[in-house]
């Protein structure tokens, strides 16, 4: 049997690593409310085959509650990686396309937006909105799309010297047509990927805003709430509380990022052959 080539393992790879994640997130939004309930009689039960997590100080199941905080954290991931590349592409086309102080003025900003750490600007736009679901995805959101705006720019500023883009413009055809048309349809590839490795970036600033207090409520299930609690009891010998959903967590961005890589390599047209 012949062995398959670079790009068939990876769009198998990334299916996989696609189904896996998306069982993640259902298996997340579908448990019930009923099922994180506490129980003071399980309280603190170390893992066994009944609580495969184990249980919090409170009786509730971790495995439960990792779950469900799992698909709190993706959600915000990814509802603010596709508000972050909506900007990026605005942001990247606007600077391309602009007049050389539209260029300078946005560079500037770009500029101006990475050399802030993104912790501080989410925990302050978070603050600002009374924290919440609300606050800090747009706090995550306004924070991630600089990376992929200037890529998105040098990605337009080549494509504008290309001779089909010259002969659409000598052929009268408007500038909304060359974007749609031209621009977009080549960007697409790039801003697929750069939104799903914006992805765990996203998640890891959801997890550590809420465990700073800054972010979702304490009630709310979220992975950064559940390690935050963890801390209190982590001394007193419960370690699976703060193991356990972190492992969860880590798998999670890594396999996130991985799908991107994967993606990548489906999507570039030089391994088609390899």
């Amino acid at each position: 049997m012949k062995k398959g080539n670079r790009r068939t393992r990876a769009v198998i790879q990334a299916a996989a690593l696609a189904m896996l994640l998306l069982v993640v997130y259902a298996a997340g939004i579908l448990i019930s409310g009923d099922a994180v309930e506490g129980d003071f009689l399980d309280a603190g039960r170390p893992p066994c085959l009944e609580h495969p997590f184990g249980t919090d100080a409170l009786g509730r199941d971790l495995l439960m509650r990792t779950l469900k905080g799992m698909s709190v954290s993706m959600t915000v991931g990814a509802a603010a990686s596709a508000i972050s590349a909506g900007i990026a592409v605005f942001v990247g086309i606007a600077a391309a396309a602009g007049s050389g102080r539209v260029d300078a003025a946005i560079s500037w900003l770009i500029d101006v937006m990475m050399s802030v750490p993104h912790m501080v600007l989410i925990i302050l736009i978070s603050f600002a909105m009374g924290r919440g679901f609300q606050g800090l995805l747009a706090g995550i959101a306004a924070t991630h799309w600089c990376s992929l705006a200037r890529l998105i720019r040098g990605e337009v500023l080549q494509l504008r010297s290309r001779h089909y883009i010259a002969v659409s413009r000598k052929l009268g055809k408007p500038e909304g047509w060359i974007l749609t048309r031209h621009l977009l349809g080549h960007l697409a590839p790039q801003l697929l990927v750069g939104a799903i490795l914006m992805f765990p970036h996203a998640i890891l600033h959801e997890a550590a805003v809420s465990f700073l207090g800054f972010g979702l409520p304490p009630e709310q299930p979220a992975t950064g709430i559940i390690l935050a609690e963890s801390m209190r009891y982590i001394s007193a010998g419960l370690w699976w509380p703060a193991v356990l959903p972190g492992l969860t967590l880590v798998w999670v961005v890594l396999s996130v990022d991985r799908l991107g890589d994967e993606l990548q390599k489906i999507l570039n047209p030089f391994s088609a052959q390899e």
